[in-house]
């Protein structure tokens, strides 16, 4: 196991240095192939072989100008020696080498050459003499021509195979790393939509609490002077929308830890919008509640938009609307949707929003002259955080939802969020 990781570890080291391995490949080629021969008679083939071996220090960086170099040097071999060398096997590394590493035109070029060499080295072989015994004739002559032209193509396809096989193995990386951005990139997706969401969350319960508060304290302090009890109660009130709200706010954080223990809480769902508008009318608002339609089930995502909608939107009139002002808050299940709409008579944000012409009348039970704009949110008469946190919750689930001044005075807020279809 051991011998295998230092292996693989020489491999790596060996791919990531390639002028170092070709060096090492010339030397041993070197050691074989010319310091044996070496012999005062034998100085020109030792020449031409050291010749031959040394361009193949190039041959992965430069493998074109291996090839260039090498068939000089076979030319040189032709006029000088009339013979073979144990060195000219370097022709083959060659060929194999371009074929591998070099451009597609550079290794058929380099398929040509050999197979055009291929009979000047069968001539070479038939002026020099007998060529491992087979003699002069037209049969040997024919027999070295095949050999050689069978090692030139064999280099060449194994060179070619190689290629494949390091551009598949590219193709692999780039897809590995492809899917590793993509991965990364989802993962910041996914974190910039968890922040988003938490922020929403983070925003209707700080912005709703601390609205029910302000509200009560205002009231406590007022009634305290001619009631103590009823200030009592506005104090406990206070204290248990607190508690309430640090609740909710664990709940939120928790979700941030890392340590898997986050807080898990059953978030509100449409049922709980009449225990919501309940605890505003303890803050001190007049608020009334319409029911219409039979209740249909609806998942988390949709139900804890809902509830989130009307929040904010009462939240709103805490803060915005005139003292002793009245809202409506209406939940019709219709046939295909569940609308949602949130009515005041103060001074909401009129006074500092864009006024815009009302176009739909209010629903049944609602005050006359309650009129939204379905315009409000295009038209920029909306803005703020609250409201737009409102727009993303209802677009996510499909829906809409209009914002505006009403004519005669305070805001209204209108919500569409379709049923998911049945599958």
């Amino acid at each position: 196991m051991r011998s295998d990781t230092v292996a693989d570890r020489v491999l790596a080291f060996m791919r990531g240095h390639v002028l170092l391995a070709d060096a090492l490949l010339a030397a041993v080629l070197l050691f074989f192939t010319v310091i044996p021969f070496l012999s005062p008679g034998t100085a020109a083939e030792a020449g031409i072989s050291l010749l031959l071996i040394a361009p193949l220090v190039l041959r992965r960086s430069f493998p074109f100008l291996t090839f260039v170099l090498v068939t000089a040097v076979c030319l040189l071999q032709l006029g000088a020696l009339y013979q073979f060398v144990l060195a000219d096997v370097s022709a083959l590394i060659v060929v194999y080498t371009v074929a591998a590493y070099g451009q597609r035109w550079a290794g058929r070029v380099v398929l040509v050459t050999g197979l055009l060499g291929a009979p000047l080295g069968a001539g070479v072989y038939y002026a020099s003499g007998a060529f491992f015994g087979l003699g002069y004739s037209s049969d040997a002559f024919v027999t070295v021509t095949f050999t050689i032209a069978v090692s030139v193509v064999a280099a060449w396809a194994l060179g070619t195979v190689r290629r494949s096989r390091l551009q598949q193995l590219a193709g692999l990386a780039e897809q590995a790393r492809l899917r590793e951005q993509e991965r990364e990139q989802e993962l910041r997706l996914a974190a910039s939509t968890e922040r988003a969401r938490i922020a929403r969350e983070m925003h209707d319960v700080v912005a709703h609490s601390l609205s029910v508060v302000i509200a009560q304290a205002d009231g406590g302090r007022y009634a305290g002077r001619e009631s103590p009890e009823t200030a009592l109660q506005t104090l406990e009130a206070i204290a248990a929308t607190g508690r309430q709200a640090l609740h909710d706010m664990r709940g939120l954080l928790g979700v941030l830890r890392d340590n898997g223990r986050a807080l898990h809480t059953p978030q509100p769902q449409v049922d709980d919008i009449a225990g919501l508008v309940a605890e505003v009318r303890a803050s001190g608002l007049d608020v009334d509640l319409l029911v219409d339609g039979l209740a249909r089930p609806l998942s988390a995502g949709p139900s804890l938009a809902a509830y989130r909608i009307i929040q904010e939107s009462l939240t709103n009139v805490l803060k915005h609307a005139r003292p002793a002002c009245r809202a409506w808050v209406r939940v019709q299940w219709r046939q295909d949707s569940l609308e949602l709409s949130v009515i005041d008579d103060g001074r909401g944000a009129s006074a500092s929003l864009v006024s815009v012409a009302p176009t739909a009348d209010a629903s049944p039970g609602m005050p006359m002259g309650a009129t939204v704009d379905h315009s409000g949110y295009r038209s920029n008469a909306v803005v703020g955080h609250g409201l737009n946190g409102m727009h993303e919750r209802a677009t996510l689930y499909g829906g809409r939802i209009d914002a505006g001044p009403r004519s005669g005075g305070g805001f209204a807020v209108h919500a569409v969020i379709p049923y998911p279809r049945a599958p």
